[in-house]
């Protein structure tokens, strides 16, 4: 069982020095080359995803009976996989009968597998990048970077950050204490890990493996049996993970059913009665805030990590480079269609203008600005397509669309058909703007001042939740109150973004994506709190002989 481990162990031991330098580092790279991942990898996935396509999706030992699936491709063609479906109390039973072993395991035989799985996936990205393209509408690129080598970093961190908390103190001791003239007291400690119980991940439909790799493969390592819930749109990213995990699981020597396929369709959802099982003690969930609130409600037993909606904001104070920011910004609301949970939508401009390189620019001329980059960025069709992807869910481009009439429109976008976002005037306080709308919409909105705009996006960060928020300026006593005022609202801010670093991007091993600080979520990817209450330490203790 320790073979895998020993062959990771330069992997894990860097990855957790990665951890706490917070430095670059990754082991998976992220771009799609022959050179890397073989000259044949690209035409092999390609022959492996259409082979998939219209059968039946196999996972040897796993309970159920039937099958079940409907997925689509954004860009067309229905993929008509059919995975096996297993009732609730099947997986629930499953899973139970799993978790003895898996708890009795190491932590360097499950960590070992774990590492082992992520090196599979690896080898696996472009055949992940196939199946998340066609389930959440990303360019091939993206998909292959969000879906593959992305998602990987972030399970490795947690598998990194699990390790760590796990071995942070001894297992076993002799303690002694002294009693004067007597003999001292000796006594023999042993600590044992008690995994908390079965984990129940709920996947998302845009970014399947990224958004659910920590919570699995945190669960996992620290000995938690884990039941993979997909987005009906969006199951083969995380069909595929769970056949590799179940294959090193056996090899490991550890039971295969330690990880299990939850599939479900659109009007028979299983998710409600999986999360209120009173064996399901761990849930990790990405979605609407809505659907959290009804966790918090029913799935009382659990302990909840979520990421939820959020408004991230972006403030426009004055800037040294306008040509740089508004490129930066264009790319980052085009990119996927603003279907990330770290775009922006509300971008703050004080009413009387700003100062720039260029000179002093009215709202309407700083508006017009970054319309035209967005008009620039997306000139050419295939370099748009490439950008902007597809839309994952029908309901987001109608969302855009109902969006229209609310502004004063500077860009059709999305509601008008065209490539990239639709872009709406607002007035400050305007209740559009207070709630997430996600997809292709931003709205520029007319602050009385900076300190202003400032202060009421910090206000919805708190009140509503944000991941990530951008400021522009160059007054560095603004920047500095800008800091407070959104460390205080506990989301991530960034300042004078331009080039090839985006708002939207969160690296594995530095960032800590979301804060768990406000409402977008309770949990951040990956702290020591992702990972420490999913097991507990138990002592056994007897005076030494």
């Amino acid at each position: 069982m320790s073979d895998f481990f020993d062959l990771h162990r330069p992997t894990l031991e860097a990855a957790v020095s990665a951890l706490a330098c917070r430095e670059y580092w990754t082991p998976y790279p992220e771009v799609p080359s022959g050179k890397i991942y073989g000259e044949t990898a690209k035409a092999e996935a390609e022959a492996t995803f259409a082979a998939l396509m219209g059968q039946d999706f196999a996972l040897p030992g796993h309970p159920g009976t039937g099958t079940a699936g409907a997925e689509t491709s954004p860009f067309g063609p229905v993929l008509g996989i059919r995975y096996p479906k297993a009732s609730p109390d099947a997986l629930i039973a499953a899973a139970s009968a799993a978790a003895p072993a898996l708890a009795a395991a190491t932590p360097e035989a499950r960590v070992g597998a774990c590492l082992e799985a992520l090196s599979r996936l690896n080898r696996q990205s472009f055949l992940l990048g196939h199946a998340t393209m066609h389930t959440t509408g990303q360019a091939f690129a993206m998909a292959f970077q969000a879906g593959g080598p992305h998602a990987q970093d972030r399970g490795l961190e947690a598998v990194a950050a699990a390790w760590a908390e796990m071995t942070r103190f001894a297992s076993h001791a002799r303690w002694e204490k002294p009693q004067g003239k007597a003999a001292p007291l000796v006594v023999e400690k042993h600590w044992a890990l008690r995994p908390a119980g079965l984990a129940l991940t709920i996947g998302c439909n845009t970014f399947p493996t990224w958004n659910s790799y920590p919570g699995l493969f945190a669960s996992l390592a620290t000995g938690n049996p884990v039941i993979v819930k997909p987005h009906p749109r969006a199951i083969l990213p995380l069909a595929l993970t769970v056949r590799i995990l179940r294959e090193v699981l056996a090899e490991a020597g550890l039971p295969a059913d330690a990880v299990l396929l939850a599939v479900d369709e659109p009007g028979a959802e299983v998710t409600k009665d999986l999360a209120t099982r009173p064996e399901v003690r761990l849930i990790d969930y990405t979605g609407s805030s809505a659907f959290g609130d009804w966790l918090r409600a029913h799935a009382r037993q659990a302990q909840l990590f979520t990421e939820e909606t959020g408004v991230n904001s972006v403030v426009i104070a004055a800037t040294g480079d306008l040509e740089g920011m508004c490129a930066n910004l264009a790319f980052a609301l085009s990119l996927y269609s603003g279907q990330m949970c770290t775009s922006p939508q509300n971008i703050y401009i004080p009413a009387q203008g700003i100062a720039t390189d260029r000179g002093h620019l009215s709202f309407d001329a700083t508006a017009a600005a970054l319309v035209a980059a967005i008009d620039t960025l997306l000139s050419d069709p295939a370099r748009a397509a490439g950008i902007c992807g597809a839309i994952a869910n029908p309901a987001t481009l109608a969302r855009a669309k109902a969006t229209a009439p609310h502004g004063r429109i500077l860009r059709q976008g999305a509601a008008g058909g065209q490539a990239g976002p639709l872009v709406l005037a607002l007035a400050e306080g305007d209740a559009v703007a207070a709630e997430e709308c996600f997809g292709p919409v931003a709205f520029v909105i007319a602050a009385r001042d900076a300190d202003s705009a400032i202060a009421e996006a910090a206000r919805l960060a708190r009140d509503k939740g944000a991941i990530t928020a951008a400021l522009y300026d160059t007054d560095e006593a603004r920047i500095a109150r800008a800091e407070e005022a959104f460390t205080a609202a506990g989301v991530n801010l960034s300042v004078n973004l331009t080039g090839n670093l985006f708002v939207n991007q969160s690296a594995a091993f530095s960032d800590f994506h979301v804060t768990g600080a406000n409402p977008a979520g309770n949990a951040s990817l990956t702290d020591t709190a992702f990972v420490a209450t999913r097991f507990r330490r138990v002592m056994s203790r007897r005076l030494a002989a």
